[in-house]
C-alpha cells in the first residue's frame, strides 16, 4: 500500500468556524505549557522531560484543566510529540531552540490515527466530521482515493484546510501515474527557470531550444504589491511593545496585502505542479 497526502478546502459555519478556533487556542496552549514544562524542569531540577512522561502526565493535566477533556485524546499526543519534534531538531543542530508560540504562528493540530473524525467523500467534495466540533463542509478532489489513516487541520491566510493522509493501493496508483522511461538532464536557473535537454525528447515539446521561461509571477505583481504597501503604512499599525492595537483600516489593508501574496504564491505552485507533471509524463 502507498501512501498519498490530498488537501481540501473547509467551508465551517460561523459556529463551527468558533470552535475550530477555540481548539486551534486549546493545542497552542498545550504546546506553550510543554515547552514551559521541560525549559523549567531542566533550569531548576536539571532534569530533561521526556515525550512519554508527558503523556502519561495528560490524565492529570486534564483533571485539572477540563476544559481538555473535550478535545479528543490523540490530537493532544500529536501535538506534544510536535513538541519533542522541535527539541529533538534543535539537540541534532538541525533548528533553533523551541520557543514559545503565539496564535498568529499556530497553524492548527494533527489526528495521528483514524480516531476523533471522519471524511465522507470518495475523493471529491464531501464533508468532514470532528468530535466534539460538527460536520463541515469541505471541496476538493483527490487524484486518488483509499483509506483515510490521518489528518491535519490547518488554518493558513485567513481560511481552514484539512490535510487528509489517504492509504492507496499501489496497483491502482501505478496505473493513474503515467510517466516515460529514460534520462533527462535538468538545469534550473534565474532568467529561464528550466534548461533541459536529451535529444528528441527536446524536439517533441513546444520549447524547441530547450528552455522554459520563469513565469515571474511575483515581477508581474509587484507593482500592485507596492500600492498595497504604501496605503498600509498610511494607517495605524499594531504596535505590541507598547500594547496599542491596529487600527480596522490597517486590518483591512493587510487582508489585500495577504490575498496577493497568496495568489502568487498558488499562481507559483500551480506552474510548477504542471510543468513538472507535463515533463516526467511526455513522450
Amino acid at each position: 500500500m502507498a501512501l498519498r497526502r490530498s488537501t481540501f478546502r473547509l467551508y465551517p459555519t460561523k459556529q463551527v468556524n468558533d470552535l475550530l478556533h477555540y481548539h486551534r487556542r486549546l493545542h497552542k496552549e498545550l504546546y506553550n505549557a510543554a515547552v514551559h514544562n521541560r525549559v523549567n524542569s531542566y533550569k531548576k531540577f536539571g532534569k530533561s522531560v521526556s515525550y512519554f512522561e508527558q503523556q502519561n502526565c495528560l490524565p492529570e493535566f486534564k483533571n485539572v484543566w477540563i476544559e481538555y477533556k473535550q478535545v479528543n485524546s490523540q490530537a493532544l499526543q500529536a501535538t506534544l510529540k510536535r513538541v519533542d519534534f522541535a527539541f529533538q531538531r534543535f539537540f541534532k543542530g538541525l533548528g533553533k531552540y523551541p520557543r514559545f508560540k503565539s496564535i498568529r504562528h499556530y497553524s492548527g493540530w494533527s489526528y495521528p490515527s483514524f480516531t476523533g473524525w471522519k471524511a465522507h467523500s470518495t475523493g471529491d467534495n464531501g464533508y468532514l466530521e470532528l468530535a466534539k466540533i460538527g460536520q463541515i463542509q469541505m471541496r476538493g478532489e483527490a487524484r486518488l482515493w483509499g483509506h483515510p489513516k490521518a489528518m491535519d487541520v490547518v488554518y493558513r491566510n485567513g481560511k481552514w484546510y484539512a490535510s487528509i493522509l489517504l492509504e492507496v493501493d499501489e496497483i491502482l496508483f501505478k496505473n493513474v501515474r503515467h510517466t516515460d522511461t529514460g534520462i533527462v538532464a535538468i538545469d534550473l536557473g534565474c532568467n529561464d527557470a528550466i534548461a533541459w535537454t536529451n535529444g528528441v525528447r527536446v524536439a517533441s515539446r513546444r520549447e524547441e531550444n530547450g528552455l522554459i521561461p520563469a513565469p515571474r509571477f511575483l515581477r508581474k505583481a509587484e507593482h500592485k504589491n507596492k500600492c498595497l504597501g504604501k496605503a498600509k503604512r498610511r494607517k495605524r499599525s499594531p504596535n505590541f511593545k507598547n500594547k496599542i492595537k491596529a487600527s480596522r483600516r490597517w486590518n483591512s489593508a493587510q487582508k489585500q496585502v495577504s490575498k496577493l501574496n497568496r495568489l502568487v504564491a498558488n499562481q507559483r505552485q500551480n506552474w510548477v505542479h504542471q510543468e513538472t507533471t507535463r515533463i516526467i509524463g511526455c513522450k
